[in-house]
């Protein structure tokens, strides 16, 4: 017979020959190896990580370059061919183009791809139609712009040059006029300039989307002109600018410039100027 604290020796000495097993910490070194879960806020999308594949479908990727801004769009055409073909695309290019200014449409396509690489205010101008008695002057003051800027934009040498086209380019001056406007990319042959114009009095009927006017010879009216122009400059032995300014303040009639042109010289003669 046992007493009870016998009971409790065997129970003690079982304990000792069955331990439970006890939770020992990791070493330091692999709670360092162990890998960790990025947050889910600071994941960079990646080819290393899950979400790439939705970096490799061209409609998500439309929906993201669409809100892109064109120096963004052309850093992401580098990445791959998918990505340069969806950057690429003309609707996106041009709505990146656009957005900044606000303009409602640009219809057109230009000659050579790089004019979407910039959409500085300096890629837009107004189409002014040259009136009776315009001057550079009048007009940089009519548009808020300096006279220079007309002769930069217009590859323009002397004052006189304002006489020697129907149209003038003028500079933006103030950006809310782009605003829910349309315009249109041209390529100014005069001014040697591609730009998106924005016709403030109204497409004219002579414009080159809408076709041009012939005469009976087939010659467009512009090259009509321009025979006038050089047949009046010969006679005159003066260059275009001057020979167009006289026809202009002649109503565009050759025999009228040439009488204007004549009581000038005749006058400088009189006073010794010439």
């Amino acid at each position: 017979m046992g007493c009870c604290c016998d009971e409790d020796d065997d129970v003690e000495i079982l304990r000792h020959l069955h331990p439970s097993p006890t939770v020992q910490s990791p070493p330091q070194q692999q709670l360092q190896q162990q890998p960790t879960l990025p947050d889910s806020s600071t994941a960079v999308l990646s080819p290393m990580n899950s979400h790439f594949f939705a970096l490799s479908c061209r409609d998500i990727l439309r929906l993201i370059f669409e809100k892109l801004s064109i120096p963004d769009l052309a850093r992401s055409s580098c990445v791959s061919r998918l990505w340069n073909s969806v950057a690429s695309d003309q609707e996106i290019v041009s709505g990146a183009f656009k957005a900044p200014w606000k303009v409602k449409d640009v219809i057109g396509k230009p000659s050579s791809g790089s004019f979407w690489r910039d959409n500085c205010l300096g890629k837009f101008a107004i189409s002014h139609r040259i009136l009776r008695g315009d001057s550079l002057a009048s007009l940089a003051v009519k548009y808020s712009v300096q006279v220079i800027d007309i002769k930069r934009l217009n590859n323009m040498m002397s004052d006189h040059g304002i006489y020697s086209r129907e149209r003038l380019l003028i500079p933006i001056g103030n950006p809310n006029i782009l605003i829910n406007s349309i315009c249109y990319i041209e390529m100014d042959a005069i001014a040697k300039r591609e730009v998106a114009t924005l016709y403030l009095d109204g497409i004219p009927t002579t414009h080159h989307l809408y076709g041009k006017e012939t005469d009976d010879h087939g010659m467009s009216s512009v090259q009509v002109k321009k025979r006038v122009l050089h047949s009046l400059s010969r006679s005159m032995m003066v260059d275009d600018e001057t020979a167009q300014y006289y026809l202009s303040i002649s109503d565009g009639d050759p025999r009228a410039a040439l009488t204007e042109f004549a009581e000038d010289i005749r006058w400088e003669r009189h006073m010794g100027m010439a």
